[in-house]
């Protein structure tokens, strides 16, 4: 039962945390700080609605339980792609900031989709 109830938690997290970072890579040009982040990875002005529509994809694929671990492997590889991203450009505090967010769907893999036996 807790098992359930923290993998539901879990769960809306993420795709609240997809669907928040999807819709933010849409209107990225109101945010100074989105631009900012941008310009440090490295990365060019084209790449960010690709990842709003892979974050809002990962988000759908978390709530269908067929496709829930597809999701999750997803969600975690965008992570560590960012990861990555902020080590090679010496942005350490980020990579250690994004740690959190790497293990979310790594704990959700491991207890599952909450509802089903």
């Amino acid at each position: 039962m807790i098992k359930n109830v923290i993998s539901l938690v879990l769960l809306i997290v993420s795709v609240g945390l997809s669907f928040s970072h999807g819709w933010n890579s849409y209107t990225y040009k109101k945010n100074p700080e989105s631009l900012k982040m941008m310009s440090q990875l490295g990365l060019a002005e084209w790449t960010m609605p690709v990842f709003g529509i892979c974050a809002v994809l990962v988000g759908l694929l978390l709530l269908i339980p067929k496709t829930f671990f597809s999701g999750n492997l997803l969600n975690a590889l965008s992570v560590v792609f960012i990861m990555a991203l902020a080590l090679h450009a010496g942005n350490y505090k980020m990579a250690l900031i994004e740690i959190p967010f790497l293990a979310i769907p790594l704990i959700l893999i491991w207890i599952k989709y909450p509802f089903i036996k």
